[in-house]
């Protein structure tokens, strides 16, 4: 059986299953002590037994990494928009996009909690500043990518500029945002727990906390657990509804490029070749 006929769960469920059973065997057989590292069956079984415990905090997690993710989408597709679209926003204000990345989360979070106090609200604006920069570059980079064969062609047939927006920028842009949106996903969920880390009352982060002072290192592990579960269901759902709108481009192949809609007229009762339509489109 060909590698490519495996399903990629498989292949990823195979070296995980390995490390885990190296994993358990090393504590079982060394005697670490569960405060310095819990063996996977130990993480298991208190997971389970945490379970009650364990939503309590995760349902606040997830609302927080929810509602931060939909703030860093709206204002992320936004800004992305208008540098996509402006070559003076793409010059002046790109730059600035890549040095907020250098602000260290770690110094901004105390003064985000600092501000604004130990409620949600922190949290959001920590979980929105992770995942707007990915967001707001792939739409950027999306909509600078239009086709300029196809952008000439319906210039010449009249089409306005709402007209190329939705016709050309946009459906060519959606798999990049795409691709931003499935990294933004996983900050979230860690962009939520960081600030929750810093300062709040409920979540995860302050669960790992805690019980890290208690050196309840299982309940640690544990919380880890949840999180990474919680990041791989939003990164599940992204591409779920990936493939619902861009069924073209997931069922192909090739860069998001290659796979983006275009127009290729029919003349002479056949569709032209790709490669025909700067000619076709000099011609019309």
């Amino acid at each position: 059986m060909r590698v490519q006929h495996v399903p990629s769960v498989l292949l990823a469920t195979v070296p995980a299953g390995l490390l885990l059973c190296a994993w358990e065997a090393y504590v079982r057989v060394a005697g670490v002590d569960r405060v310095f590292l819990p063996a996977p069956t130990q993480v298991l079984k208190v997971t389970w037994d945490s379970a009650g415990l364990l939503a309590t905090h995760a349902r606040l997690t997830l609302l927080e990494a929810t509602l931060g993710l939909l703030l860093a989408f709206v204002a992320g597709c936004a800004l992305g928009a208008m540098v996509g679209l402006s070559p003076l926003l793409r010059r002046s204000v790109y730059p600035l996009l890549v040095v907020s990345q250098t602000i260290p989360m770690i110094a901004l979070a105390p003064l985000l909690v600092l501000w604004f106090g130990f409620g949600i609200l922190p949290k959001l604006l920590v979980v929105a500043l992770v995942c707007f920069f990915p967001l707001a570059v792939s739409m950027a980079d999306g909509l600078a990518s239009a086709e300029p064969d196809a952008l000439r062609l319906l210039r010449s047939m009249g089409a306005s500029p709402t007209q190329l927006f939705f016709k050309v920028r946009l459906p060519g842009a959606l798999p990049y945002l795409f691709s931003g949106a499935k990294i933004a996903v996983t900050y979230a969920v860690i962009g939520a727990v960081f600030g929750e880390w810093v300062g709040a009352y409920e979540g995860l982060g302050i669960l790992m906390q805690t019980a890290k002072n208690s050196y309840r290192t299982d309940i640690v592990f544990a919380a880890i657990l949840v999180t990474s579960l919680l990041s791989v269901g939003l990164f599940g759902l992204v591409s779920i509804l990936e493939r619902v709108m861009l069924p073209w481009h997931v069922r192909g192949s090739g860069t998001a490029m290659d796979q983006s809609p275009r127009i290729q007229p029919i003349i002479g009762g056949r569709r032209r070749a790709p490669g025909d339509r700067r000619e076709i489109v000099e011609n019309v």
